[in-house]
C-alpha cells in the first residue's frame, strides 16, 4: 500500500509539474515572444475592453506594452462626413405602434457565436430612453422596455460606474426628446449616434456640442466606434482592436429601416465577436450607417416581453442607464 501511495504521489507530482510547465511555456510564448503576436494582441484587446477581466493582460505585461498593443490595433477615426440626404425614409401605409407588425427577429448566429437581429421598418418607432430613476440607479433592459410599454429594445450607452455599480449614471452624452441629460462639456468631442428629427441615424466618432446642436437631434447617446459610414465599412482586417466580446450595435438602411444587433459572448457556445464580425453582419443585412453601442455584460435584447439573447453576467441582465426601445 505504501509503495502504491508513493508511486501515486510521484505520478501526481510529475503531472502537476507538466501542467505548470506547459502553462508557463504557453504564457511565455504568447506574451513574451513574437511567435503568437496575433493571439497575444487578441487576448490583450479582449481583456482591456472589459471591466472585470483586464488581469489577463495586466498580470503579464507592463502598462507601456499594453498601451503599445492597443495603439497598434486601434480603430482609425474616419474623416469622411456622413451624408444625411442619402437615407430616404420610406412612407408607411399605417401606424404599427405597439404591435409586432413591421418588426422581424432574425437569428444570425454562426459556428462561433450566437447573434440576433431585430429589423424595424419604421425608424420613427425607435426612441432612446433612460432608466426610470436615472442618476440614482439603472434598470435592466427588460425593465426599461416594460416601463415604457415598448414592444422591444436593446441596451444603449455606457455607464459611468464600474461593473459593481448601479448603472444609474450614463457615461458621456445623452439626448432624450431633444434635451440633453445633465451637464454637457461645450469643448469636448463625443463618439455618439442618434436620430435626427427626420428619423435618420447619425453616427460620429468625434463631434462637438455645437455641431450636435446644428443637427437638431431628437435623441443621441455616446459610445462607439462607428462601424459603417455612407455604406463604407470602417473596421479592417485586425477585427477593430477590441477583441472578442459580447456586442450591441445599431444600424440603418437607406430606406430608413433600423437594425438592432446583439451578439452573445464569454460563454459556452458563444465566445464573442470582433467589431468586424458585427460590422459584416450589419453590412450583409443592408446597413448604410452603423454604430457600436455598449457591449460586454450590458448586451441585452428584449422583444415581445422576452429576453432574446443570453447576457454574459452571472447575475443575469446588467443594470444600465439608457436603452433604445421600439414603441
Amino acid at each position: 500500500m505504501k509503495k502504491f501511495l508513493k508511486k501515486l504521489a510521484k505520478i501526481l507530482a510529475v503531472t502537476v509539474f507538466e501542467i505548470v510547465y506547459i502553462l508557463g511555456l504557453g504564457i511565455y510564448l504568447i506574451y513574451y515572444t513574437n511567435l503568437f503576436t496575433t493571439t497575444r494582441d487578441m487576448i490583450v484587446t479582449t481583456a482591456m475592453t472589459t471591466m472585470r477581466h483586464q488581469y489577463f493582460a495586466t498580470w503579464f505585461l507592463s502598462d507601456e506594452k499594453i498601451n503599445e498593443i492597443l495603439t497598434a490595433n486601434r480603430v482609425i477615426n474616419s474623416t469622411e462626413e456622413q451624408s444625411l440626404t442619402d437615407v430616404e425614409i420610406a412612407k408607411k401605409d399605417k401606424d404599427n405602434s405597439g404591435s409586432k407588425e413591421g418588426i422581424e427577429l432574425v437569428n444570425v448566429s454562426t459556428d462561433t457565436f450566437k447573434a440576433y437581429l431585430l429589423i424595424i421598418d419604421d425608424p420613427s418607432r425607435v426612441e432612446l430612453v433612460t432608466s426610470p430613476d436615472v442618476g440614482i440607479v439603472g434598470s435592466t433592459t427588460s425593465q426599461i422596455v416594460e416601463y415604457y410599454n415598448a414592444i422591444g429594445g436593446i441596451n444603449a450607452g455606457g455607464l459611468a460606474d464600474d461593473a459593481a455599480g448601479t448603472g444609474g449614471e450614463p457615461d458621456g452624452l445623452v439626448i432624450v426628446n431633444g434635451e440633453y441629460y445633465g451637464n454637457v462639456d461645450p469643448y469636448a468631442y463625443y463618439s455618439m449616434c442618434g436620430f435626427t428629427q427626420d428619423n435618420v441615424l447619425y453616427v460620429s466618432d468625434s463631434i462637438s456640442k455645437a455641431s450636435i446642436d446644428q443637427l437638431n437631434l431628437r435623441c443621441g447617446v455616446s459610445f462607439g466606434p462607428v462601424l459603417i459610414v455612407n455604406g463604407m465599412p470602417r473596421i479592417g482586417g485586425n477585427g477593430g482592436g477590441w477583441g472578442f466580446n459580447p456586442r450591441t450595435c445599431i444600424g440603418q438602411r437607406q430606406d430608413g429601416t433600423v437594425l438592432f444587433l446583439v451578439i452573445d459572448g464569454r460563454q459556452k457556445g458563444s465566445f464573442g465577436a470582433t467589431l468586424k464580425n458585427a460590422q459584416d453582419i450589419l453590412l450583409n443585412y443592408g446597413a448604410y450607417n452603423a454604430f457600436n453601442l455598449d457591449g460586454g455584460a450590458s448586451t441585452t435584447m428584449v422583444f415581445d416581453s422576452a429576453v432574446i439573447n443570453n447576457p454574459s453576467d452571472l447575475a443575469g441582465e446588467r443594470y444600465v442607464p439608457t436603452a433604445f426601445i421600439i414603441k
